[in-house]
């Protein structure tokens, strides 16, 4: 057998196999386990993990953890100075004029934007939900939504 009738052989072959291997990752069943794509809306349930029920300390790591997660204009420093400012730092603040939890939220715009920002079916007191929607919402619109800022 001559070189050149080797490869005529061996060319197909060589190359049915590069198509298998490069498409084999699509082929494959996507799992929850494996997919490795997040929609915008959700949030994983590791960032920023602390326990904002534990105390102040706590919580304040959450909102500067975020911070630098999300990039928000002024950094960590300004988004617990918004937060102090709005709340006391108090996941159970309310204000009668109808904002609540730390950073203040409007209650009746909430359910749409827990939803929007990865928390739907969330309470506004919960301070996880509460600052997480916050600070991808001044990730996004900036803090002009909030008179402390």
């Amino acid at each position: 057998m001559t070189t050149r009738t080797s490869w005529r052989r061996r060319f197909p072959a060589a190359l049915s196999i590069t198509v298998a291997l490069l498409l084999a990752p699509a082929l494959l069943p996507q799992t929850p386990a494996l997919a490795v794509t997040t929609t915008a809306n959700t949030v994983p349930d590791r960032v920023c993990d602390y326990h904002w029920k534990k105390g102040t300390w706590q919580l304040k790591q959450l909102i500067r953890c975020s911070a630098r997660r999300w990039q928000v204009a002024g950094g960590p420093d300004k988004a617990v100075a918004v937060a102090r400012c709005e709340s006391n730092l108090n996941a159970k603040a309310y204000n009668p004029g109808g904002y609540a939890g730390v950073f203040q939220q409007a209650v009746n715009y909430w359910p749409g934007r827990s939803k929007t920002f990865g928390f739907k079916h969330r309470s506004v007191f919960n301070g996880r939900a509460n600052i997480i929607v916050s600070i991808r919402m001044a990730h996004r619109y900036g803090w002009s939504a909030w008179g402390c800022a």
